[in-house]
Formats: structure tokens, sequence, C-alpha cells
């Protein structure tokens, strides 16, 4: 847990969205290298700026709004630029790649090639297959995937933040993993295929350099789409609607839109890779269904060249993942007990961040306490959101469960027809419909209500839902046991029947996961944004996304529960945990929900790189 409150009242909010004398650059397409100008935005003081009991005027043209105002307009997101359109295409054909390809790989490594087939084709009644290692290889393999892919991201944004900026990681991770693509098709050769050590080994490896690439691409996409907004629109203004309502457009409202939508690109690419990739292994064979995924993701690095003069870039600042450690560490000392409810109690004492502000050390500070004051409220902003993250393994948990164990239930009830791994879908196809319409109506008829409905509150019904989805799962899985001629043993080979269960039943839980996601994975990667100091963005992102690699290794200890006749178990456990965890994040960060416009609209620090800039052009 980190320091107190930080002493931001509204009245400071309404400061900080008045304008500043700052440089803010022009928007896309008017600095080039041919006329790199800025726009200097007054002082509150000038004489184009009204008293605090109106609202802030500005030479843009843009009417701030007051400190009552904050309080009490209703609040609304402004335009996405057309730019972070193309980012959100990026990402879409990168999630194809990559889930197009490992859909295919428990296949790939688990059976064996079908009779008669060099490639791995089965037909319609067979089952595709080429190494023939067995269940247990498959798991090892895809669970190193799974883990590798989500540990990775720390070292992109590592670089990202330290040395090359987001940009830069982002084609350089591209390059990784066309690299670990090319290597994968390879071990997929028919002439590889047939000597399977050899296979194995080279998809191993490709595993391994894919893994590094995905690592490097994830937490660089995900701040820069909404950096894209961000440039334009840095503070909260007035807007008044056609009816004559004065409205607040919030950009940080507006940054939720985005990866509202950025998500749905996300689970887009994902559907669309999955399904086509299981139809390709099945009917031609493993290389076409890796073949396709690397020729989609080769339009990656085209379209982010061709938009190179357009995206708003921040430049690496240098160490400050190294500044924001010394830092804690300078807070900590003297702080440090045997007792640990003592020690957490210092950490979150309300002198804990002040204490080591550079003004408090005058011309005796640290040679490397070269940033200002400003930059410390920004590290204790992105620490706090660390916090937050602890919680994420216990959702990713019951997340988890929609890639194995109920792929697994499926097979036990009555399929009609359609394959066990089908029914999963139901995940990406219900985010792609009810993201737009929680955008459009959800979320705005309760701010029209008067009822914010902020990221910690998001993030707690998440994980409800979350539980909820394992609830339901457990239920079906009692009745499984229970109608089933098999009893509690409905997945051994000898039982013939499946349970007299309707498959589709698993919608319920499917759609549960569904709504869990849209509040606290998509609302997780907003907070990262929001809250991480703007040059530690992909760090603090990499933070989020780590969780979910300690989540896989958390599941580890429900492998013994992973098998019949122990599953209600395995669903009932994770239920309460998740619910454990919605509850702890509340009852935790209640009091930094109260915050949330304090945190927001903490003034941008004067540490940082180059200026913003566009197309590499500093602004």
């Amino acid at each position: 847990m980190t320091s107190g409150a930080i002493g931001l009242d509204l009245a400071e909010v309404s400061k900080a969205n008045a304008p500043q004398l700052t440089d803010v650059p022009a928007a896309p397409g008017i600095i080039n290298e041919k006329n790199a100008k800025t726009l200097i935005i007054p002082e509150a003081s000038s004489p184009s700026v009204s008293d605090t009991k109106g609202s802030y005027g500005n030479e843009d043209g843009k009417e701030y709004p007051t400190e009552d105002e904050v309080e009490s307009l209703r609040r609304v997101c402004g335009t996405v630029p057309w730019s972070s359109y193309t980012i959100a295409f990026v990402e879409l054909c990168e999630r194809f790649s990559y889930y197009g390809t490992t859909i295919v790989f428990v296949n790939f490594i688990q059976h064996p090639l079908p009779p008669g087939s060099t490639t791995g084709e089965a037909g319609t009644d067979g089952q595709a297959g080429a190494l023939g290692l067995g269940q247990r290889a498959s798991t090892a393999l895809t669970t190193f995937n799974s883990m590798w892919a989500y540990c990775m991201p720390l070292l992109g944004a590592y670089m990202a933040d330290q040395y090359w900026g987001r940009y830069k990681t982002i084609q350089v991770s591209i390059a990784i993993a066309i690299l670990g693509h090319i290597i994968l098709i390879v071990a997929t050769i028919p002439s590889v295929i047939a000597h399977p050590n050899g296979a194995v080994a080279a998809f191993s490896v490709g595993l391994v350099i894919f893994g590094v690439g995905v690592g490097g691409f994830k937490p660089n996409i995900s701040p820069l789409i909404a950096e894209q907004y961000e440039a334009e629109h840095p503070k909260q203004y007035i807007q008044v609607q056609k009816s004559g309502e004065r409205t607040i457009v919030d950009p940080t409202m507006t940054v939720s839109r985005i990866y509202m939508y950025f998500y749905m690109m996300i689970n887009i690419g994902a559907l669309a890779g999955q399904i086509g990739m299981v139809y390709a292994e099945k009917y031609v064979g493993f290389w076409l269904s890796f073949v396709l995924p690397t020729v989609m993701f080769l339009l990656c690095p085209i379209v982010m060249f061709l938009m190179r003069k357009k995206y708003a870039r921040r430049p690496p600042t240098g160490s400050v993942t190294a500044k924001a450690f010394k830092l804690w560490v300078l807070a900590m000392k003297g702080r440090w007990s045997l007792n640990p409810v003592t020690t957490a109690k210092n950490m979150r004492a309300d002198d804990f961040w002040d204490n080591v502000k550079p003004s408090r050390f005058g011309q005796h500070k640290p040679a490397w306490m070269t940033f200002d004051d400003v930059w410390v409220d920004e590290v204790r902003r992105g620490l706090k959101a660390c916090t937050v993250f602890l919680w994420y393994p216990l959702y990713w948990l019951s997340y988890n469960q929609i890639t194995n164990n109920l792929v697994s239930q499926a097979a036990t009830m009555e399929l009609h027809g359609a394959p066990n791994d089908l029914i999963t879908n139901i995940n990406p196809i219900a985010l792609v419909i009810f993201i737009p319409l929680t955008d459009m109506f959800f979320y705005p008829g309760l701010e029209r209500m008067g009822f914010r409905f902020t990221p910690i509150k998001r993030i707690a019904t998440g994980f409800a839902m979350g539980s909820a989805a394992m609830i339901a799962a457990c239920v079906l899985q009692y009745y499984i046991y229970k109608l089933g001629d098999c009893g509690d043993h409905p997945a051994s080979e000898d039982c013939e029947s499946p349970a007299p269960i309707n498959v589709w039943v698993q919608t319920i839980p499917y759609l549960l996961i569904s709504f869990s996601e849209i509040f606290a994975s998509i609302t997780g990667l907003e907070y990262a944004f929001t809250k991480a100091p703007k040059n530690m963005r992909s760090f603090v992102t990499a933070i989020f996304l780590f969780m979910s690699s300690i989540s896989f290794a958390v599941g580890q200890a429900f492998v013994s529960l992973s098998a019949d006749p122990l599953l209600v178990w395995n669903y009932g456990t994770i239920a309460v945990l998740a619910a454990l965890g919605g509850v702890g994040v509340w009852l935790a960060h209640r009091k930094l929900d109260k915050q949330e416009d304090k945190l927001n609209f903490i003034p941008e620090s004067s540490f940082k790189g180059r200026r913003l800039s566009y197309g590499g052009h500093a602004a």
C-alpha cells in the first residue's frame, strides 16, 4: 500500500483544467519538417481569462470549467481522433495473428499425424495433429507460452520508457515477432513434421522469439492509442449541446471509450483468427494456420510506417524506472519495522512522499534527483494504481477457466453437432456486441442519472461478475454430475453418453465473463494509462499485464481440482476467490475512488524527454 490522499482539492482540479503556460503541440499535419510550430496557451491570469466565478477562457477557443462546474455539470466523451482507429486496426491484426496461431498449438503438439496426412489435416471426421507428444507436453508448452507472453511486457516497457519510446519499440517488437512466426512456419513444413524431434525444437525456439515480440508490442500499443486523443485535448473543457445544456468534455471518459473500442478490435481479431485457423488446420494443414496469421501480421508494420508522421509520440525520458525505485527507497528510509502492520502504516503516512520531493532538499538534493515535485505526485499515483492491480490475479483465475475447464465441460454435454471448442467463441462475440451498447447506452445512462461509475467501482463490479460466472459454471457442473449416466466421471473414457443438458446453457457463464471483462479488464488498461506517470505508462501497463502471468502460476495450484469428480469444488473455490478479490478492491481502495478527479488532474511534470512530437519531430 502507498501513502495517504493526494492534497489536491476541487479548486486545484479546476485550476488544472485552466490554461497553463505550457507548450501544446498543434494538431497532426500542422507540425512537420517545414512548419515546426507550437501553440502557446496563456496563463489563467491573462486578460482573456475570467475570474474563478466563471469559466476559464482561452485563445484556442475552448472554455474551461470552474470549480462549481466540475462538481455539477454532466460529463461527455470527446471525439476519438482517426489516428487512434488505425492503431486499433494494428491491434486487430496482431491479435488475429496471435490467437490464430496459438489456437492450434494444442492439436499440433498433442495429437499425432492423421493416417495418410503429411500436413496434419484430418478432414471432416478426423482429428488434426502433428507431433503426437501427448497432453502433458501440450499443456506444458502452451502454459509456458501464456506465462512467457505476459512476462515479456516488462522488458518491452523498460525499453520503451527508457531508451526507444513506444513507436520504435513497437516496430522492433513486430520485427522480432515476425521472425518467431517464420520459425513456427518452418516447424509445420511436412518434411520437418516427419522428424518430430526437429519439429518440436524449431517450434520451441519460435515460441520463445514469438513471445519476446508479443511482449514488446502489448504494453506499448495500449498507451499509444490513447495518447493520440490526449495530445489534442489534455484537459476538460466546456461543450454546449444542441439542447443548450452545458457539459464537460472529459478526457478520462474519452480514454475509457477509446479502450472500449480498442478491446472490441482485439476480440474481432481474436474471433476471426480462432475460427478461421481451426478450419485451416483441419482441412488444409498446420502450415496454412501459421502462414495466414503471419500474412495478417505483416499489415502491422505497413500501417505503422504509413502513419509515422501522423502519430503523437512521447519520446523516452531515460532512467525513469530506476529513479522511481530510488525515490521509493528514499521515502522508506526510517519507516521499516519488524512489524509488517507498522511498516504498512508508515507507508500510508500523509508525509510519505512529501518528504522526498526535490523542493525539500534544496541545493542538497541527490544528483539523481533531476525531476520536479510534480513527478513525485505522478509516481505516487502510479504506485497506487499498481496496488489496485495486485488484486487482479484473483480475477484472471475466473477468466482463465474459459480457455480450459469450460471447454472440457462442454465435451460432457449434448453438443448437437457443435464442436466443444466452438462454444468458447460466445465470449468474443458477446464482447463485440455489448461493448458498443455499454458505451452508447449504459455508461451515458448512468451519467445522466448522476451516478459516477468510476474505475474502482467498475473493477469491483467486474470481479463480482467473474465470481457470478464461476457460480453458474459450478451449478452447471453439479447438474452434469447429477443428471448424467456416468455420475461424477462424465469425462472418463468409459462414459459413452453425455449429460442430458444442452451445451448452449454455457452461454450463461460465458456472457457473465464477457461483462466482467468490460468492467475489469478494459478498465484496468484505462487505469494504467490515466494513473501512470506519463513517461512510465508502458511500465505501469506491463505491471497490469504481468498480473495475468501470476494468475497462470497461481492456477497451477488448482490443477488437482481440475478433474472429475472435483470440478464443482474447482469452480466454487474460484468463485469465492473472485468475490473476495472484488470486496478487497473496494474496501482497500474506496478512498482512492473518491480522489478520482484529483488523481486525474495532477499538473503534468516537466520531467520528460524531448517534448511531445508528431512523426518524430519535437513539438
